[in-house]
C-alpha cells in the first residue's frame, strides 16, 4: 500500500491525471441546497467551506466552514445512480418492413468514469450491489458494463452527520476497502492512500511528497473522533432472528401512522435495488421500448401478484423493508443490507429513525 502527501494547492493534479486516463471525473458539488455528484472539470468544482447539519426529515447546508472540500456527511446520491439506472432502455422492438418484429438489446456505453469524494458506507453499498447484480447466476449486463470502466477516490469521513451510523454497521467513517484511491483531508491537504493496483499507478503519476508522521497521526485522529462523535446505532449487525421473532410487535403499527409510504428511503438508500419494468410503445405503433426504473417496496404495485395486492397496508411495507434490510439479508449476502449511511432517516419527510424502530422491535440485545 503506497501512500503520499497531496497540498491542496495542487488539488487539481489529481483531476489532470485522471483526465489524461481518460476518465470523466464525477464529484461532490453543490445544486438546489444539497450536494450532488455530477460531471466535475476541476478542482475548483468541489464544495469548500460547505458544512451539513442533518437530522430526522432535515437537511441544510452551511458556507464558512473553513477551506476543507469534504467537510460534509453525504448527500441524498450515492453511487448507485451511476451504476444501476433510474430509469433505461432495456431492449426495443421495431417493426419491419415486411411486417416482422425485430428485438435489439440497448446496453449502455462503458466509458470510464472516475467517482471523487466516495465514503466507507458508499464503497459496502457497492459490494452489495456487485453482489446481487455481477455475481448471481445471472450478471447484469447493464450494470456491468458501467461497472468495469469504474475508478474510486474515497474520503475517509471526518465530519460525520447526526443521523450516521456507520460505526454500528462496521462499514466507516473509514474507507476499508474497495476503492482505487483514499484521501484522508487535513488542512493543509490531503494523505492519498492506494488501494489498488490502478491506484498505485496513478499515485506515482502523481510525484508527491511523502506523508510525515505528524500527518499520518492526525488524519488518524480524526477518524478516530468521527466515530466517537456517532450517536447513533443499531443494536447488533445480525437482526433476523429478532425482527422474524417480532412480527406482531406493536411498533409495526405505530411507525405505520407515521410513514407516508412515499419511498423516499428506498430512492436514498445506496443497496436498495428493487425496480418495475414497463412498456414504451411509440404512438405510431411500429415499434416500443422495454424500459427498466427504480421501484420500492413501498408502492403498492410492488406487491401485486395475480392482481392481488398482498401488502395493502404501509404497516405491511414498512414490515417488509424493514426485515429484508435488516434480516434476511444476511440469507442472501451475508450482512445486512444497511451500511449506516443515515439517509433514511434524514430524507423521510416525516423523520422516521431507522436505528430507533429496530431498537424498539428488537431490543438492545447485541
Amino acid at each position: 500500500m503506497d501512500e503520499a502527501f497531496l497540498p491542496r494547492s495542487r488539488l487539481q493534479l489529481l483531476f489532470d491525471a485522471l483526465g489524461a486516463g481518460g476518465y470523466r471525473c464525477v464529484g461532490p458539488q453543490c445544486r438546489d441546497g444539497a450536494i450532488v455528484y455530477d460531471t466535475l472539470s476541476g478542482a475548483d468544482m468541489l464544495p469548500q467551506g460547505v458544512t451539513d447539519a442533518q437530522a430526522p426529515g432535515e437537511y441544510r447546508l452551511h458556507e464558512g466552514g473553513g477551506g476543507r472540500h469534504f467537510s460534509w456527511a453525504n448527500g441524498p446520491q450515492a453511487l448507485k445512480p451511476l451504476l444501476f439506472a433510474p430509469h433505461e432502455t432495456l431492449w426495443e422492438v421495431q417493426r419491419s418492413a415486411d411486417g416482422r418484429l425485430e428485438f435489439a438489446a440497448r446496453l449502455p456505453e462503458s466509458g470510464k468514469i472516475a467517482v471523487i469524494g466516495v465514503r466507507g458506507c458508499d464503497l459496502a453499498a457497492l459490494r452489495l450491489q456487485d453482489q446481487h447484480f455481477l455475481e448471481g447466476q445471472y450478471v447484469d449486463p447493464y450494470y456491468a458494463a458501467r461497472r468495469s470502466g469504474l475508478f474510486l477516490v474515497a474520503v475517509h469521513c471526518s465530519h460525520p452527520a447526526d443521523t450516521c451510523f456507520c460505526v454500528s454497521t462496521g462499514d466507516g467513517p473509514a474507507a476499508r476497502a474497495g476503492y482505487d484511491l483514499a484521501l484522508s483531508e487535513l488542512d493543509a491537504g490531503f494523505v492519498v492512500t492506494s488501494g489498488s493496483a490502478a491506484g498505485a499507478e496513478f499515485l506515482s503519476r502523481l510525484e508527491l511528497e511523502p506523508v510525515s508522521a505528524v500527518q499520518r497521526q492526525q488524519a488518524g485522529r480524526e477518524l478516530e473522533q468521527a466515530a466517537q462523535r456517532q450517536q447513533r446505532g443499531l443494536p447488533g449487525r445480525d437482526l433476523k432472528q429478532a425482527l422474524f421473532a417480532n412480527l406482531a410487535h406493536p411498533r409495526w403499527e405505530e411507525v405505520a401512522a407515521r410513514c407516508l409510504s412515499c419511498g423516499n428511503c428506498t430512492s436514498v438508500c445506496p443497496t436498495c435495488f428493487c425496480h418495475a419494468e414497463v412498456e414504451l410503445p411509440a404512438l405510431d405503433g411500429a415499434g416500443s421500448g422495454h424500459a427498466r426504473q427504480w421501484d420500492s417496496c413501498f408502492t403498492q404495485g410492488h406487491s401485486v401478484i395475480h392482481g392481488k395486492v398482498v401488502r395493502a397496508e404501509t404497516r405491511q411495507r414498512y414490515r417488509q423493508w424493514l426485515t429484508h434490510k435488516l434480516g434476511s439479508w444476511h440469507d442472501q449476502y451475508g450482512r445486512s443490507g444497511c451500511v449506516g449511511c443515515g439517509r433514511c432517516i434524514t430524507w423521510c419527510p416525516t423523520g422516521i429513525d431507522l436505528t430507533e424502530e429496530a431498537a424498539a422491535i428488537c431490543g438492545e440485545s447485541k
